[in-house]
């Protein structure tokens, strides 16, 4: 199925490993060219390198941003601007599930956690909504099956993918033709370093078996499973689609 995204200039956030990487390389599998960001710049710069290596016939970009700085982002958009005529697709990847195990978590971890995962997607579609109007592009959002049923994740995480995904459906029915706005809810996604990664080190049978008892597929996601999903929402294939929240978690949230 050809998607119709060669040429195509996508943003992707939280894109030096895991989700927001499988998402950046599945573009330019696709032919698009990809600006990944991120905070840090070591792992960012190696995973850039070798997705330049890889697709020499795309433009492969990388920069530093802090996403929950709408200062950094703005920088950001400037930048994009001197490499390329136009923005098409922006991926708001950023996002962390760690907090602390109260209930209601303190007030500094509260805001830590609200700025990291909604913030981020704020800022982010505030500085590059008009960009992707422009374009007519598309505006995809990675939030969690967290965000809109009761799993056991932390209180704040929760809450602030929540917020996300009805930021993400309010903001489809503002922007109408102009812009299509999605979410993708992933379950338990596993790669090198990830949480999840941390705990199988742990507890290899403790979590495995949590998995077994809680998802139906009795396994962990792959990146690569989402960033298909990724590519498809954000192609031509895919153009009366708009407003939806997309769940890939093997079955975990059925009953919901």
């Amino acid at each position: 199925m050809n998607l119709e995204l060669d040429n195509k200039n996508v943003l992707v956030t939280g894109a030096s490993r895991g989700i927001g990487l499988a998402i950046a390389e599945s573009f330019l599998k696709e032919g698009a060219n990809v600006m990944i960001v991120s905070r840090g710049s070591n792992l960012l710069s190696k995973s850039a390198s070798l997705l330049q290596k890889k697709y020499t016939n795309a433009s492969v970009e990388f920069a530093e941003c802090d996403c929950t700085n709408q200062e950094s982002l703005e920088v950001l958009s400037k930048l994009i601007s001197n490499k390329w005529s136009k923005l098409d697709i922006v991926v708001a990847n950023v996002g962390d599930g760690r907090s602390e195990p109260n209930p209601i978590p303190t007030n500094d971890q509260w805001r830590k956690t609200w700025t990291k995962n909604f913030e981020s997607a704020l800022f982010t579609s505030r500085v590059f909504l008009p960009s992707i109007e422009l374009s007519r592009g598309c505006l995809l959002f990675i939030a969690s099956i967290a965000g809109f049923e009761v799993l056991g994740a932390p209180v704040d995480y929760s809450t602030a993918k929540s917020a996300v995904i009805s930021f993400a459906k309010n903001l489809s029915r503002k922007v109408n033709k102009d812009v299509r706005v999605n979410v993708i809810a992933p379950g338990n996604i596993i790669f090198p370093g990830s949480s999840w990664d941390k705990k199988m080190d742990q507890d290899p049978f403790g979590t495995q078996a949590l998995i077994d008892s809680s998802v139906p597929m009795k396994r962990f996601g792959d990146p690569q499973e989402v960033a298909d999903l990724a590519v498809f929402i954000c192609s031509e294939r895919a153009k009366f689609i708009t407003g939806s929240v997309f769940v890939i978690d093997g079955g975990q949230t059925v009953s919901s």
